[in-house]
Order: structure tokens, then C-alpha cells, then sequence
């Protein structure tokens, strides 16, 4: 599967963005989806996660309360809506699926499928 990340800009402090993760086939609704971010020098660090059926989601300590992960698997689509943005949240996200289990996973290492990242700027 090919997985595509849109939706970031530049924003200032205290703002909101989505971003979206586009699947490119519908057996893209057995795939859990993680969202991972990036800034240059530093680890992908995890954000966000949700399990195939979106029953089961989990967060970073850093976003639990200002962004949610949805999917909506009849247009391949996972979101990540992102609340009161920090500068501290500047990074490029990407987005990550893998179909070999159901649970939502913080582990980059138990994704095998990665899109090319958007970049989101928080401007303070």
C-alpha cells in the first residue's frame, strides 16, 4: 500500500491543523496506522496510533489531550487533528501503517509502510 500525508502549513501558536494519511488501495482498512514526527538531528518519535477498526487508539504523553487520530476507512483516510499547537510541535509528520497486527502500536519498528511526510511549522 502507498500511504500519502497532506495537510501541513505553517501555523502560529495555540492554532489548529489537520493532517490526513491517504491510503492508495481499500484493503487499507486492515492496516493499523501510526503517525510519527521528525525534526532534523533528532529521532522519529511516535504521536499517535490507531488500530484497524479505529476501536483502540493511543497517544503521546506530549499530544494526549490537544490531538485526536480518526480513520475512516470507506475513503482510506486517517486523520490527525492537531489543537492548541505548541512551537514544540514543529516537525515533519509521517504517517505509517502495518497490516500484520490489530492493535494500535507506538513502535516505529512494527511499521513496514511509510508516506513522505508533511511538514507542520508552529509559529510562536
Amino acid at each position: 500500500v502507498q500511504l500519502q500525508a497532506s495537510g501541513g502549513g505553517l501555523v502560529q501558536a495555540g492554532g489548529s491543523l489537520r493532517l490526513s494519511c491517504a491510503a492508495s488501495e481499500a484493503t487499507f482498512r486492515m492496516y493499523r496506522i501510526g503517525w510519527f514526527r521528525q525534526n532534523p538531528g533528532k529521532e522519529r518519535e511516535f504521536v499517535a496510533a490507531i488500530s484497524r477498526g479505529g476501536g483502540s487508539t493511543t497517544y503521546a504523553d506530549s499530544v494526549k489531550g490537544r490531538f485526536t487520530i480518526s480513520r475512516d476507512n470507506a475513503n482510506n483516510t486517517v486523520y490527525l487533528q492537531m489543537d492548541t499547537l505548541k512551537p514544540e510541535d514543529t516537525a515533519v509528520y509521517y504517517c505509517a501503517g502495518d497490516p500484520s497486527l490489530v492493535s494500535a502500536s507506538r513502535n516505529r519498528n512494527e511499521y513496514a509502510y511509510w508516506g513522505q511526510g508533511t511538514l507542520v511549522t508552529v509559529s510562536s
